[in-house]
């Protein structure tokens, strides 16, 4: 395994906090999500806090490698891209299935928009290890993988969290982003144990950890990276740091942004859950000895499991593998975005949240992305995107979302406001070619034709 990369205290860089990030003491460095920057055309933000020496990690969303399908060639360059127009020491991604269908399963391609869970089972594992050797070969870097929160849980898993991710570094050498919320998040919906995933855990593999905030609600907690960091997070980050001196722990936050001062705070509360955690750990050092210690964070009783150094070989084919868990993924998608039925032995209630948190999620990005839109329908967008998403799973990507859905209301009738569906007409033929409708020879012929006769 490659060097750690010492990081220090750090803040996800993000456009609406951009300034703040740089005037803001002690950021050793900043992550921002890989798909968001433009290699040719770097936020200046982001330049400036390079030539100050802060390091900037390219943190991907999109690969799916928990997914059936290999890696896409294409994704996988325009990550390593960023990486090297980054100058990154390390780049990284998500243990999480984001898209489902397709050739393996003979069905339309799916697009979840979300992190959704890869079951914990063996040849969800022998999928996974093989697609990210597949994206360490293909990466400039050393590649760290994210455990990630969620709402619903596989049937028939046949490990726990800790020990599918302690295989998985074994087999493949690959680092660890730990996620301290998202544990948390785990524990609240799926009566999992943070301790327990801690014990069990390669702590020598961990790249860094990630913390953020959430709230609960009807006994389910959302990891919304839009409230502030709760107190069981905290805690589970101490419990961390009780047991290793994590590389790098990093404060994200993606919406509801508030004043620097309090973001300021929480990371002061970070870094004050880090020293308890080291003092526990200091203290357990001088009255035992540092081999007594759980090693990698396991329990003295443990067995000493082999350090995630080699990676090895599967034992059996992955091609079959890939193809059961295709039409398990396929199946679970379709129930959440098209409305076919539930897979036998989910919990269809926390299918139903899941379901709506997705839709509410592609309504919130397709209003960010085409912000036009909630303009042109005003207190309307919402429920219409929603009645939309409903009936019309996404197949292309949030830019193509945003232009079906505009295509729906216009084909359906569904905007009667006659200023309100003229700017929308107008708005949809100006991005639905391959060529902005503004530019087509025609259109420029007619509006200079429009432009001498108003002169006259």
């Amino acid at each position: 395994m490659e060097r750690v990369t010492r990081l220090g205290t750090g803040i996800g860089w993000r456009p609406e906090i951009a300034d703040a990030v740089e005037r803001m003491p002690g950021i050793d460095w900043v992550e921002a999500v890989a798909e968001n920057v433009c290699p040719g055309h770097l936020p200046e933000s982001l330049r400036r806090l390079r030539e100050r020496g802060v390091t900037v990690i390219p943190h991907g969303v999109s690969l799916g490698l928990g997914g059936a399908d290999r890696p896409d060639a294409g994704r996988l360059a325009a990550l390593a891209e960023r990486v090297e127009a980054l100058g990154s020491p390390l780049v990284t991604e998500h243990i999480a299935f984001v898209r489902a269908g397709g050739p393996l399963t003979a069905t339309p391609p799916l697009e979840a928009g979300h992190l959704l869970p890869v079951p914990r089972t063996r040849d969800a594992l022998d999928v996974l290890c093989e697609n990210v050797r597949i994206a360490q070969d293909a990466l400039p870097v050393p590649l760290a993988v994210e455990n990630i929160a969620a709402l619903i849980a596989w049937p028939g898993e046949e490990m726990t969290e800790g020990q599918f991710l302690y295989e998985l570094a074994d087999r493949t050498g690959v680092r660890l982003l730990i996620d301290v919320a998202n544990l948390h998040t785990n524990h609240v919906n799926r009566a999992e144990d943070p301790a327990k995933a801690l014990a069990e855990l390669p702590l020598e593999a961990i790249a860094y950890v990630h913390v953020a905030g959430g709230f609960e609600r009807d006994g389910v907690w959302h990891d919304s990276h839009a409230h502030p960091v709760a107190r069981p997070v905290l805690d589970i980050l101490t419990d961390l740091a009780s047991r290793v001196s994590p590389p790098g722990v990093l404060l994200e936050r993606d919406e509801n942004f508030p004043e620097p001062a309090k973001l300021e705070g929480e990371l002061a509360a970070i870094r004050k859950a880090l020293t308890v955690g080291r003092v526990a750990r200091e203290g357990v050092a001088a009255g035992h000895g540092t081999g007594e210690l759980r090693s990698a964070g396991r329990a003295a009783t443990d067995p000493a499991p082999t350090t995630p150094t080699e990676p090895t070989e599967p034992a059996t084919p992955v091609a079959p593998a890939r193809q059961r868990l295709a039409l398990a993924q396929a199946a679970l998608l379709s129930a959440l975005v098209a409305g076919t039925p539930v897979p036998e032995g989910f919990d269809r209630v926390r299918l139903g949240v899941q379901a709506r948190a997705l839709d509410g999620k592609r309504a919130d990005v397709v209003g960010k992305l085409a912000p036009e839109l909630p303009e042109i329908l005003g207190a309307d967008y919402r429920g219409h995107f929603l009645a939309y998403a409903h009936g019309h799973p996404m197949t292309g990507g949030y830019r193509r979302d945003a232009l079906d859905f505009a295509e729906h209301l216009l084909l359906a009738g569904l905007v009667e406001e006659t200023g309100a569906r003229q700017e929308l007409r107008e708005w949809w033929l100006e991005r639905s070619g391959p060529v902005p409708h503004s530019r087509r020879p025609g259109v420029r012929l007619a509006r200079a034709t429009r432009r001498v006769l108003l002169r006259r």
